[in-house]
Order: structure tokens, then sequence, then C-alpha cells
């Protein structure tokens, strides 16, 4: 192992000035220093002199190399170059003006290797070993780290001398240096051949240029400034250059301000990651959550991880507040695992808010690429970038957050660009994981409830979010991130019988099977969200209480149904990630009651608990969490509402014809045999517990008389879905009595809106959902793709005879008072057309019913109130 002589040490040292030294004792109790390779003096020949080459210019950086070389053993850097006119035996690649916050200055290092390959043209038996150094300051601070720490830990930014010396102070304990192979310079010159000297020289440092970034990525990770690379990458990629060629011709615009245009598009899209502010952020969340939350609980997170290498994870949540994106990215982080780049809408990048949700990966994206083909292309591009570097993304698939707790029909258009940039370059694997978040109480709650009722969505603005604060004022429980099934894209690719391969490498690919497998993708994510439902307190009380016509229960009844839907969950699982909640009935309630969510009322026979008027609207959003969870159970129910006794086989038959629209509705996993499957074991499931008495040798099925306790408890079920089958009953009520060729698809669904309101203000129902037309479109879509219903050429409906099957089928479920009060009600007939608004006065109508309803409201609580004063009064 080469060395070096004190003697020689001692004179290199002396070469050196004296502040150099005096630096050098100053900066040593503050730096320890860790060398990668422990022994690096033996990569080295022996009797060749040695130049180091290190990424940036500094004195710190002098310093430190000065003293790793002489611990290790090595030639000293502040020597002079052997058979060379070079004072040091070492240079920069990059050198830094300014003193305090000086900016970089690239200034290209011919100067040095132009003298070091002119010495070895003149003595050609000479040769000079290059050694690469790379040096870290607190190059991956970990959780425990301190905020300041984090803030000037070792990134891809180069920073100014003052803050290179508040990272020493602060990170020096954590200091790095990495001796990389040195290389024969002597070797590369002669494979140059005749190559001049100052062109060979543009080239090594180019060379070297690209080994430090690929260092620096293995030790710190990948260089994540979008700003300074991924934008460059789009504005160069053919595609975009096409665009920019096409926006010229199209608009008159010159190259340059085509160019300039591009780049401000791509910049308003782009992130710029920052791993200071993520962990800046991450110590200001902390105690944000503490206030807010009780706890944030991860289900399922190990086998995310496990299945994530490799592969270019995307994860895809359900979207249910503002905070969705902020908990799973601070989750992910406090776990140890990289923070995704978060599609964004670009109503978010607001002043002071937009800056840092940037840097913390969120990219920004318009809700509209119409009538805009260079955004469309460059945001398309900035996506495939992102794809191809192997940057995790998140986005939510359903466009926007659900008002009513329901996942939203998912929107493909985010999909279509990952899986196209996918076959543009398919190099690493895409994985889709799937994201439940479950809350016990939202920050939005009351605004959601408002715009199901038919009041507009107010802007997001730094004002009203500056007004909202007074929402961290509240308790917000527990909150429960769950990891689903991760989805493979290629094996879906695979499954299409193409050579999907062949499509690969063409940005414009639009090949006949790219829809079918982007819906199935989708179709199988939201399956895969649901399959992972967190059953919290709260959503086993909406379940119950929502479920009775005064949204009030007698605390035995309470009790033991809540028993009744845990053990139907626990017994008949779902999936095997779906998570319950540990509390017995008792601790439910009592949880409940803390919460605010519902009121205990005293009374000598036993006490009621209830839930008010405006938090069952509220409620009724943490049931649909849930909701698919009892489908099959409310199914069967529901068979019992208006019949003593019916067949296996008939529960069966009429399960098979409704279940491809509570499918849709609620994503649920099965197909028909399955679902049949899951229905007979439902049946089981209450044989056993004594719900259902079963006859016949199982071929009848038999509940008890209508005040018997298991006869409520089967309605208590069958009330959770009952609200999905008269919407149902509704589009057909509409539809017959219209008559065939009288109504256009948005026609059925104002009318069947309206149809709901009006049923809503004469029964009281307190769920705005309920006219949520977005479950009727739904509904509609579902009879279009059965072809049930079709379309003649002046786009009126038409229907087939199964429509009139359903209606008789109808009868089973629905009693004949509600079957009339929405035949009734229901617009339609030669004297009724007006009954059929226009989108405006639909909407209207919304309004006014959310008002009437307010008022019954307000007009309940005077009486409660009443109430109570007058038992005050009597006591």
């Amino acid at each position: 192992m080469p060395t070096i002589s004190t003697a020689d040490s001692t004179a290199s040292r002396s070469r050196s000035p004296w502040w150099f030294h005096l630096a050098g004792q100053i900066l040593e109790p503050w730096v320890r220093l860790r060398r990668d390779p422990a022994e690096p003096a033996a990569m080295l020949q022996p009797g060749v002199p040695v130049c180091y080459v290190i990424e940036r210019d500094g004195l710190s950086d002098a310093l430190i190399l000065e003293r790793a070389c002489r611990e290790a053993g090595l030639p000293s850097p502040m020597q002079p170059l052997a058979g060379t006119r070079r004072r040091r035996s070492v240079f920069a690649l990059a050198r830094r003006d300014g003193w305090l916050f000086g900016r970089n200055r690239h200034r290209a290092p011919n100067e040095p290797l132009g003298q070091l390959v002119r010495s070895l043209e003149a003595q050609p038996d000479r040769d000079i070993q290059i050694v690469p150094v790379s040096i870290y300051v607190g190059r991956a601070p970990n959780r425990e780290s301190g905020w300041f720490s984090v803030l000037f830990s070792e990134n891809w930014v180069v920073v100014g001398r003052f803050r290179r010396m508040l990272a020493l102070l602060l990170n020096g304990r954590d200091t790095a240096v990495h001796f990389s192979a040195p290389v024969s310079l002597r070797s590369v010159v002669n494979d140059a051949g005749d190559v001049r000297p100052e062109r060979f020289a543009r080239k090594l440092a180019r060379v070297l240029r690209t080994h430090f970034r690929r260092i620096r990525a293995a030790v710190i990770g990948p260089d994540l400034s979008h700003r300074r690379t991924v934008v460059d990458a789009v504005l160069n990629a053919e595609p975009v250059r096409e665009a920019i060629a096409a926006s010229m011709s199209k608009e008159n615009l010159s190259h340059a301000k085509a160019w300039s245009k591009a780049r401000k598009l791509a910049m308003e899209i782009a992130a710029d990651y920052s791993h200071p502010v993520v962990r800046s952020v991450s110590f200001l969340l902390s105690n944000f959550w503490n206030k807010l939350y009780d706890g944030i609980a991860m289900h399922h997170f190990d086998k995310a991880r496990a299945a994530a290498p490799g592969h270019e994870v995307v994860y895809v949540p359900c979207h249910r507040s503002h905070t969705d994106y902020l908990l799973l990215s601070y989750q992910l982080h406090m776990a140890g695992v990289v923070v995704p780049h978060i599609a964004a809408g670009v109503n978010l990048n607001l002043p002071v808010i937009g800056p840092i949700l940037r840097r913390g990966g969120a990219f920004f994206l318009r809700r509209s690429f119409k009538g805009n083909a260079l955004y469309s292309v460059v945001f398309n591009e900035y996506l495939a970038q992102l794809i191809d570097r192997g940057v995790p993304i998140e986005y939510f698939i359903e466009g926007g957050r659900s008002r009513t707790g329901r996942l939203l029909a998912p929107r493909a258009g985010m999909l279509v660009m990952t899986v196209r940039a996918f076959l543009r370059a398919p190099r690493r694997p895409v994985l889709f994981q799937p994201v439940y978040i479950g809350y016990e109480k939202l920050m939005e709650g009351k605004s959601y409830a408002g715009e199901l009722s038919g009041k507009p969505k107010e802007k997001e603005s730094l004002l009203g979010l500056l007004r909202g604060l007074k929402v961290l004022r509240q308790h917000y429980g527990h909150v429960a991130l769950n990891f689903g099934e991760p989805i493979e894209l290629t094996p879906l690719l695979d499954a299409t019988g193409s050579d999907w391969r062949a499509a690969s490498g063409d940005p414009d690919a639009k090949p006949e099977w790219l829809n079918s497998v982007v819906d199935s993708l989708a179709d199988k994510i939201q399956i895969n969200i649901n399959r992972a439902a967190d059953v919290n307190p709260i959503n086993l009380l909406a379940l119950a209480l929502l479920a009775t016509p005064k949204h009030a229960m007698a605390e035995n009844d309470l009790l033991v149904q809540l028993e009744l839907m845990k053990a139907l969950i626990a017994e008949l699982p779902y999936s095997d990630r779906v998570t319950l909640t540990p509390m017995d009935p008792a601790g439910i309630i009592a949880y409940g009651e803390q919460m605010g969510w519902i009121r205990r009322v005293r009374h000598p026979l036993g006490d009621v608990l209830v839930t008010e008027d405006e938090q069952a609207v509220l409620l009724s959003y943490f049931r649909n969490n849930v909701l698919h969870l009892t489908a099959t159970a409310a199914w069967v129910a529901c068979c019992f509402l208006n019949n003593r006794r019916m067949t296996r086989v008939s529960i069966l038959r009429l399960g098979k014809i409704i279940y491809p629209f509570i499918q849709g509705e609620l994503f649920l996993p099965w197909d028909a045999e399955g679902f049949s499957q899951q229905l007979q074991a439902t049946i089981d499931f209450f044989v056993r517990r004594g719900l259902l008495e079963s006859t016949g040798e199982g071929r009848v099925l038999e509940r008890g008389p209508g005040q018997d306790d298991g006869a409520y408890q089967l309605k208590v079920i069958a009330r959770t879905l009952i609200q999905a089958f008269e919407r149902y009953y509704i589009t057909i009520a509409a539809l017959v009595k219209n008559g065939p060729h009288t109504l256009t698809a948005a026609e059925l669904e104002n009318a069947c809106a309206l149809t709901a309101q009006r049923l809503s203000l004469l029964n009281e129902l307190s769920a705005p959902e309920f006219f949520d037309k977005a479950l009727f479109r739904g509904f509609i879509q579902k009879l279009r793709e059965s072809r049930v219903l079709t379309t003649d050429e002046n786009g009126k409906l038409d229907y087939d005879r199964a429509l009139e099957d359903m209606v008789r089928d109808a009868r089973v479920i629905l009693s004949r008072e509600v079957r009339h009060s929405i035949l009734k009600i229901t617009p339609g007939g030669d004297n009724e057309k007006e009954g059929v608004l226009t989108e405006e006065e639909t909407t209207a109508s919304a309004a006014n019913t959310s008002e009437m309803l307010h008022e019954r409201h307000v007009a309940n609580e005077h009486e409660q109130h009443a109430a109570t004063e007058s038992e005050k009064d009597s006591r």
C-alpha cells in the first residue's frame, strides 16, 4: 500500500498557506469523516503521480479532502503535481463566485485538464492517476435530525459559502468522502487517438460530470429538481418540438415565442421537489396532525413496500378531503419511503401555498386540456419524463373529492397518459397502488352537504383558506390509510391478446385495445380501494342509526345491532385487507357521544341514542364509505321487508338481475357467480343468527313477525340499501310514464333528480345524496350498457321489455305505498311535460329543497328545545 513519509507530509503541508492550516484546525472538531472505501490507498498505482478531481470548488471541500488523504495515507492534494506546472494536485469541475450567498458558475475545466494532457504529450513515458473524489456533508438526515440540520443537508443545489458553513456546523459529523477508482490519463489519451487536446479536455470534463452525477444519485438519491432537469428534457422531446412547430404555424409565432410559450406551460406544470422543504413541512405537519387527530394508522403497508422494488409506483388513493395527499405523503415520508409527485388541480396553485406544494412534489394540471394542443402535449411529455425516470407518482382517478362518501366513477385521463407513457418506454414495470383513506370526521363535511343540496362550490382562494382555519379548533378522531392489493400493468396488457410491445417507442400510438385496458384498470383500482376499507366506530353507528325513520334507536337495540354488524363483517370477510374496529358495542356508543355524532336522551324505560338532522346528513357520508361491505346482506334483508317468506331460488334470481346495477354503483368485486355464492353465505349467516328460519330442506326462508327482534334487525340492515332501489324505481317509472322515444338521457336524469327531491320533501329524507344526479347518471349508463335502453336517431331513449319485468320485480322490494308515491310525483304523461326541467331549473330546485329541509331542521330543534324546557319544569 503506497503511503507518504512523515517528511513528505510535512513538506507538503509546509507549502500550504498558514491560514489553510489554521482553517483546518478550526474545522477539525466539527467534522467527522467516513471514507468510502475505508482504505482508498489500495486502489493507487505506486510511483504514479495522483491528481484529485472534486465536484465543486470551495475551501471546506479542500480542507476535508486534505484531511481525508492524510488520514488514509494518500498523497496530499496541496502539494505540486510532479511533472507539471500545477501548484496543487487537485482541481474542481465547478467554480463558485461570491462570498455569503454565492451562485455557482460552471467554468469548463479545460485549463487544468489541458495542462495535464499537454504534460503527457511532452513526456511520453509518464502517466497521471486521475482520482474523482465526492464529498457529502449531511447527505441523508434521518427522522430524528433537527429541522435546521435538514435544511442544510446535502442536495443537488449548489449553495453559497455561508450555507456551506452552516451545513458543516450542523451536519459536519455526518460527512462522507467517496474515492472513486483512479483513471490512467495515459490510457485515456492513447485511446483518444488524434483528437485535439482542447476537444479531448472538454470530452473528459463531460465524462467526469456524468460520473459525479451518478455517484451523487447513488448516495443522496436522484436529482428531482425539475426546473433544471425535467423541463429541459420535456422541451427537447420530439413530440413537444413538433407541437411548438405546429403552434408557430397556427398562431403565426416566431420559434422563440412559441418555445417560450411551451417553456412557460412546462414551468406552470412542473414540480420543484426539495428534500429540505419536505422535511421542514413534515416537522410542521407532525404538530398539525397531533392537534387535529388522535392518531393516523397505516395497514398493510408492509405488503405495499414489499411489492414496490423494481417498479414505477403510481399511488391511486380515494379522494375524500384536501388533507388526503398531505396525509399520504407525510406517512410515506415517516415510513422512510420516497414522497411521490402528486397531480394537483391548478386551482390549488395559490399564492404562498402553491410554491410550498410544488416543492413538496405537487405538479399542477388544468381541469380541461381542450382547445390547447400545446398544453396537452407538454403535460403528456412531463408525465412521461417522470415515469421514465422512475419517480413515484400519485393522483386521484375520481377527478375530484367525493361529496357523498362513495367512490366516484373514475375519470381515465391520467390513466391513459400513464399507460401511453409506459408503452413509449417500457423499461420499468408500472405498479398501481390503491389506498383507502378513512376518516371519522371531515373538515369539509358541511360544505359537501351544501353542494349536494344545490349550493355552488366555493372557489379555492388564500382568503378562503385563512377563513377555514377555524376548523382547526375542532376534533377529528382517527384516520386510517389502508393499502390495497397492488395492480401490475403488464399482466393487463398481456391479457389483451395482442402484441402490445409493438406499440412501444411511438409517442402517438393509440392501439384499439387501449380504452378497454384503461377501463378495466380503472375498475380494478376502485374495486381494490373498496377491498381495503377500514370500518371505524362512526361507520357502524351511521349504518345503524340512519336506517331508522327518526335516526334514533333504543340503547339496547343499538348494542345488538352494532354487535350484529361487526359479526357480519368479521364472519363474512369482504377481503383480507378490510380492517374492523376492535371496540365493543358499548365502547362504540361512548365514542360516538364523545365525538359529538350522537346524543343520549335519558328515559325511565331505557335511554335512546339519537343523531340530529344536520348530523344525520353528515353521517350519511361515513355510512357510504362502507356501504359496499353490507351490500349482500342488505339485498337479502330487502327481500324480507314486505315478505314473510321467500324461496332461496327467488332471492338468488332477483339478485342476479339487480347485481350489475349495485356493482356499478358500489364497485363490488364479484362476478355474477361470485355474488350468488356470497348471497348463499349471507343467507346461512342469517339462519345461524336466528334472523331467518330455513324450511323445506333449505329451499324456503322465513323471518319472524314484524314485532320480532330478528325482523327489526333485518329491517335496519335492509334500509341501508333501500334508497338505491328507490332511485332505480324512480328512473324506471320516469321512463315508463313518459313512454319510448320521448326523453333524452339528460332529460331523464333531470326528471329523476326532481322526483327524488320532491320525495325527500314529502318523506323528510334528510340525505341530499338521495337526489344526487351522478347516481342517476350511473344507473342510466348501466341500463344503456346492458341494452335495456337504446337511443334512436333523434337522441331519444327507447327501452326493452326487460324494463317492464324490472317494474314487476320491484314489487318484491318496495312497498305499495312507496311505489305509488313515486308514480304519483314522477313527471310524465301528456299533461306533465313541463315536469322535465332544464339543468338550471333542476339546480335551483335542489337549492329550494335544501332550504325547506333546513327550515324543518330548525323547527325540529325548536320543538326539541321546548320539550327539554318542559321536562326541566316538570322536574
